[in-house]
């Protein structure tokens, strides 16, 4: 008799047959020509109108995926309806940055890495990969579940970080939080009516990596999340003015990150 197999079993492997047919449609020249420059992206079928072609000559050549070049008025792929795709989708797998423990100790940049609790908007999650790329953080990590996947939308927020900066979806956020801290990172999590301010929680830190972890707008933190940082901080504002956007709270505590007194 064959014994059967545990729930749980079967859900992650009906997960990773799942994931190996998964594809995205990256849309728009600069997320298109990044991506067929992208050796680790393995491309699959790119569509481009003849005026598309022309402006990603260089890109097509070093791509390795024979174009399909199609009239503007039957410009037929599965994106958005409304999209800017400006001539141009390419169909690709999700890039595989690896294991978050390579990433975060032998990964290149500063030893700062991003966090993301449930922030679902392809918007934010694409600004903050773009701030992440510029203050030279090693990773964006946020969960399987609630939390943006890779889309066409993000790619072309990223405006091309998408390709460089690791995004690592994690099955549960509050475990990779403290393998992040068992690695020797402090977790610093945002949190607007926190009495310590980020530049105390920094200090905090003294000289170890850090990890910076961002709420949605709204809900914040899970109860969860927050009780596995370290510490709790606020972004000091004059006023009473409202919380500052997730992303743009990523970028100034990035900033903050990379330029304090060590």
């Amino acid at each position: 008799m064959v014994a059967k197999k545990p729930t749980w079993v079967i859900d992650k492997e009906r997960a990773k047959r799942q994931a190996a047919h998964e594809t995205v449609w990256l849309f728009g020249l600069h997320a298109v020509r990044d991506a067929l420059l992208n050796p680790k992206r393995e491309k699959l079928r790119l569509v481009l109108t003849k005026n598309a072609a022309d402006k990603l000559g260089d890109a097509i050549a070093m791509g390795g995926v024979e174009p399909e070049i199609v009239d503007p008025r039957k410009f037929d792929v599965p994106i958005d309806e409304g999209s800017v795709h400006q001539g141009a989708a390419l169909e690709a797998k999700p890039l595989n940055w690896g294991k978050l423990d390579d990433v975060a100790i032998s990964g290149t940049g500063a030893p700062l890495v991003v966090l993301l609790d449930r922030v679902t908007d392809p918007h934010n999650v694409g600004a903050v990969l773009r701030s992440a790329e510029v203050f030279g953080a090693r990773a964006v990590i946020a969960p399987h579940r609630h939390s943006a996947p890779e889309t066409g939308a993000l790619a072309k927020t990223a405006s091309g970080a998408l390709e460089r900066q690791p995004y690592l979806r994690v099955a549960n956020l509050s475990d990779a939080m403290e393998e992040l801290r068992a690695m020797g990172f402090f977790l610093i999590g945002l949190a607007g009516e926190s009495e310590t301010e980020l530049s105390v929680g920094l200090a905090q830190a003294a000289t170890r990596p850090v990890a910076l972890v961002l709420g949605a707008e709204g809900p914040g933190l899970r109860e969860k999340t927050r009780e596995t940082c370290d510490v709790l901080v606020r972004i000091p504002a004059a006023g009473g003015f409202g919380s500052l956007n997730v992303s743009n709270a990523a970028a100034i505590s990035l900033y903050a990150a990379v330029t304090r007194a060590m």
